[in-house]
């Protein structure tokens, strides 16, 4: 059986976003409205906004803004940002094929084969003398709060799909506050 490389999946040339807990990635800022969010990603592509189901009664209304790169072909939404009602734009999911690369302290976490990037954190966390940690799927990220690292199936290639987040409405953790779109098993959505 022939698994896909990122070359067979023809990913996407990426832009390349900066990263600053509690702030924002790339043009999107923590706390944006819906609106704020749209004009923001107009130099990617075509958004589509629509309603989050809303699972938890602790949750204000939120709302899902898929961003779209411009071409020929449609394609999945290279970013997925969720804003809340009550606390704004709080969770920014970047697509392991289309979305636009991030990287912690130098290391490149979108699209990333799950085992290289375990890697990658457990040499800079032996370098650098720090932690690192993994989800509890068993994906290794940093040990950042704000990021939650997820993994996104990829032909048959499971890949790194980052969140980028702030809790929302009372949650205590950023746990707490993933959006139920984002609860993936076997890399596939539950939602």
């Amino acid at each position: 059986m022939a698994f896909k490389t990122e070359a067979d999946c023809e990913v996407a040339e990426r832009d390349e976003w900066s990263y600053t807990p509690a702030v924002g990635v790339g043009p999107l800022r923590f706390g944006m409205t819906v609106d704020e969010v749209v004009e923001a990603t107009e130099i990617l592509g075509q958004t589509k906004v629509s309603d989050c189901a809303r699972d938890h009664a602790l949750f204000s209304p939120a709302w899902k803004v898929e961003v779209h790169r411009r071409g020929a072909a449609p394609s999945p939404p290279a970013v997925t940002a969720y804003v809340s009602q009550a606390a704004g734009l709080f969770c920014i999911a970047a697509d392991a094929v289309h979305g636009p690369q991030v990287a912690y302290d130098g290391i490149p976490l979108v699209g990333r084969d799950l085992s290289d990037l375990e890697n990658d954190m457990i040499e800079y966390a032996e370098t650098m003398d720090v932690h690192f940690r993994y989800t509890p799927e068993g994906y290794a990220g940093p040990d950042e709060s704000g990021v939650v690292m997820r993994g996104q199936l990829v032909g048959q290639a499971l890949r790194s799909r980052p969140l980028f987040m702030v809790t929302r409405d009372g949650a205590h953790t950023e746990w707490d506050s993933l959006p139920s779109a984002e609860y993936r098993v076997n890399g596939q959505s539950t939602a």
